[in-house]
């Protein structure tokens, strides 16, 4: 079938023009003005812009936490983030103790393969080193697969020693791939927590004041010396403070291939809303900080220091007591009220994965931070070069994929947990109105998303084969 999207602006990360856009199959293949239409159907964009497709780069499904999982699937999530503008989802492998890379890996495949709706990937994650993991690790990439996770925090969990994170970078830069990070100090949580559960503290608040600012900035440092020694290049989730991306501007400013990507989150809230009777809701690990911190992440997005804007989408029920109704279903899952009684129990993780680019888009791009050409960077063409998927995803040339929104940016939407499609009974944004949201969303040239309708399907979505030495930026 092939569709003619008629006189839109076409946006990439290089410029916005007028053009017909024309879609074979599941391929782009003519962008130009006046197109033929011949026995095309014909798709009216004016007064609509063409974005790519979102590119997610980072986001929990099912993962298991504490005594419950995080409450979106891979399609209930997949169909979230598709009526939010994202058709590409990158996910992470959970590796259990003693066990291999590969036994993560074919779980996590096999969960995904018959839910997935949109287009995915995974990054590995590398929580017990070992000898049989370093001979492992090389045979990841003929399998498509090309990114590690390591952790500085999470001791006894999934913390590895920093010697191991050196080897991990070696064997990363040996075979082209990447190897990516969270950043905090493990062993400075762990005394605090321990101090602060002694005294008597186990209000949600405690979770932010157990995982101080500082210990985010030293940690940084630290593994970006080690990339530095090791010669290897560095990808940095979730930051949160200005300190860390002062960390990661003076090792940049040096040469170091370090890249770091922010999330809605951290732009928006603070630790002053663990404060409030629903704080739980609002713990998540890093932990939120302060305004200051806010708009020198939004500074970082606007002049390049900072590269993608991901998620982290890992949601919890707020109440897991009390059962909502989804997909014409009731449904409980246990959540954040594990914790009401101790911090350290409370689940990490918050939904945002549907409202990353209307949040973008409405107070970034409409409130001059960022132009339309930052916004298509952060949000599709960043992480699709970065995680080796580029110029397949990301952006919109003839030979990419059909993956394409129409985006209308004065669409209004007040977002709300009655018209979120995200499995949560609970919303961070609530009331929040945005202007600037799809209106179609096409994968591979398909219609997944009209207006408010869903015409997707689980299994739609496919497993994606990414390249090795994916560009540094």
């Amino acid at each position: 079938m092939s569709i003619l999207f008629r006189g839109g602006a076409v946006a990439t990360e290089i410029e916005t023009k007028i053009a017909d856009l024309l879609v074979i199959g599941d391929k782009i293949t003519t962008i130009g003005v006046d197109l033929p239409v011949l026995d095309a159907k014909v798709v009216d964009c004016d007064g609509l812009i063409l974005l790519p497709g979102g590119v997610e780069p980072h986001a929990h499904f099912s993962l298991p936490m504490f005594d419950t999982i995080s409450s979106d699937n891979h399609f209930t999530g997949h169909r979230a983030a598709a009526f939010g503008g994202t058709t590409t989802v990158m996910d992470f492998t959970s590796q259990s103790p003693g066990d291999s890379l590969q036994q993560s890996i074919d779980l996590s495949r096999s969960k995904a393969a018959e839910m997935a709706a949109v287009d995915y990937s995974f990054h590995v994650n590398v929580t017990d080193f070992s000898d049989n993991i370093e001979r492992e690790i090389p045979r990841l990439p003929s399998q498509g697969l090309t990114t590690l996770k390591v952790f500085t925090a999470y001791n006894g969990r999934l913390r590895i020693s920093n010697e191991e994170i050196s080897k991990v970078l070696h064997i990363a830069t040996e075979n082209g791939m990447l190897v990516m990070i969270h950043i905090e100090d493990g062993d400075e949580i762990d005394s605090l927590v321990e101090r602060a559960l002694s005294d008597g503290y186990t209000a949600p608040i405690w979770h932010a004041r157990t995982r101080p600012a500082h210990g985010e900035a030293l940690a940084g440092r630290r593994a970006i010396e080690i990339a530095e020694s090791s010669k290897a290049s560095l990808y940095i989730v979730h930051i949160t403070t200005a300190g860390l991306l002062n960390q990661i501007n003076s090792g940049r400013k040096r040469g170091v291939s370090v890249m770091s990507e922010t999330c809605p989150q951290y732009l928006f809230f603070t630790e002053e809303d663990l404060l409030k009777p629903d704080g739980a809701n609002w713990v998540c690990s890093p932990p939120l900080r302060t305004v200051d911190d806010n708009e020198a992440l939004w500074q970082g997005l606007s002049d390049g220091s900072i590269q993608t804007v991901g998620t982290d989408h890992c949601p919890f029920f707020a109440d897991g007591e009390t059962a909502i109704e989804y997909d014409g279903q009731q449904l409980t899952i246990p959540g954040k009220e594990l914790g009401k009684s101790d911090f350290t129990r409370i689940p990490n993780g918050l939904p945002s994965i549907e409202h990353r680019m209307s949040l973008l888009w409405t107070f970034g791009v409409s409130a001059g931070k960022l132009s339309v050409q930052r916004f298509v960077e952060l949000t599709a063409t960043n992480p699709a070069r970065i995680f080796g998927l580029y110029p397949r995803k990301g952006t919109l040339l003839p030979g990419s994929d059909a993956d394409i929104i129409l985006w209308d940016p004065s669409r209004k939407h007040t977002i709300g947990v009655t018209s979120s499609h995200m499995r949560t009974d609970h919303e961070l944004w609530e009331g929040f109105e945005v202007e600037g949201y799809p209106v179609q969303v096409y994968l591979r040239g398909c219609l997944l998303v009209d207006g408010d309708k869903w015409l997707g399907k689980a299994g739609f979505g496919q497993f994606l084969h990414r390249q090795t030495n994916a560009q540094v930026l």
